[in-house]
């Protein structure tokens, strides 16, 4: 999780639940109306995009989708149409660590709570995640509609829809002429334009051990940042620390990583590459990220070594 140091008479900013998450909209203006109604605006677009994505309101089109799966193809807005088209490639990309249908795991495999004391077994685990598989989505650009080839498949924005809601945020903002701001979407955060001292925006990247602490900063500005760690929901068993992100190949959880921080020009591809770099592991995921363009990651492992790809500097704390 990353925080932002905005204290400042400049800077009009609100906080608010959003998508089941705490997202505080800053606006860098002296005129607190204009400022709030700028802030008005991105809360309406996001509250827009929730009620597209959402899986807990029966009206919505991903739960259209879900309800018909194995059944008969849904037609969606071309927003949604072209939100599951990039999920579809950056699956293809991380070779299926990201995959937006996640949501087909079986519910009883795992509750990340006090009374899970032990993992399934490998074969148990690969079975309750049979489901999960972006191949089986059907796209018909044509028709704009959608198909789960499988029924009991489930798709879910969890991993991409945040941030695409805070990519949308700033450009609404953007269009109607705020020159710099932030957008923290619990946590996952899109920067653009200058503090009011003319200063990229410093944002630290909390301790993993520690949420309240500063583990590292980094001076940015038109960049998103995102972090997908096992600090925050995990379990303990046998004396080992597993995260609540699951291996959708194996249907495990994943071990080693404590924490992963993407750092890239658009905050919904920040979102989704911050867990399936987790899910590949050290060296896989910052070879996948050194061979892209315009993005870095930082990674923290179990015993707090740092790793880094190619073209990133990180701070010390302040």
């Amino acid at each position: 999780m990353q925080q932002t140091e905005i204290t400042n008479s400049l800077i009009q900013k609100r906080a608010l639940k959003l998508m089941g998450n705490r997202f505080e909209l800053s606006v860098v203006s002296d005129n607190e109306i204009w400022g709030q109604q700028c802030i008005d605006v991105a809360i309406a677009e996001i509250s827009r995009i929730e009620k597209l994505l959402t899986t807990f309101s029966d009206d919505s089109q991903t739960n259209a989708i879900n309800r018909n799966a194995g059944i008969a193809a849904v037609t969606v807005d071309r927003e949604v149409f072209d939100l599951i088209k990039r999920s579809i490639k950056i699956s293809e990309l991380t070779q299926g660590a990201f995959d937006i249908t996640y949501g087909s795991i079986d519910k009883r495999l795992w509750n990340f709570d006090q009374t899970m004391t032990s993992l399934p077994d490998k074969a148990t685990a690969k079975k309750m995640v049979r489901l999960i598989n972006f191949r089986n989505i059907v796209l018909d650009e044509e028709a704009c509609t959608i198909f789960l080839s499988e029924k009991g498949m489930r798709i879910g924005f969890g991993g991409i829809g945040k941030g695409y809601a805070a990519e949308r945020a700033k450009h609404v903002m953007k269009l109607n002429g705020v020159e710099s701001g932030v957008v923290n979407a619990s946590g996952d955060l899109n920067t653009w334009g200058l503090q009011p001292n003319g200063k990229p925006w410093t944002v630290g990247i909390a301790n993993p051990d520690s949420s309240s602490e500063i583990f590292s900063y980094i001076n940015i500005t038109d960049m998103a940042v995102a972090t997908s760690g096992n600090y925050e929901k995990f379990i303990m068993v046998d004396g080992k620390k597993y995260s609540h992100t699951i291996n959708p190949r194996t249907g495990l959880p994943v071990t080693g990583i404590k924490a992963v921080t993407i750092i890239t020009t658009n905050a919904e591809i920040a979102d989704a590459m911050a867990t399936p770099v987790m899910i590949m592991e050290i060296n896989a995921g910052l070879d996948m990220i050194n061979q892209m363009k315009n993005i870095e990651a930082v990674i923290i492992d179990d015993n707090n070594k740092i790793y880094t790809s190619k073209n990133i500097k990180i701070n010390t704390p302040i």
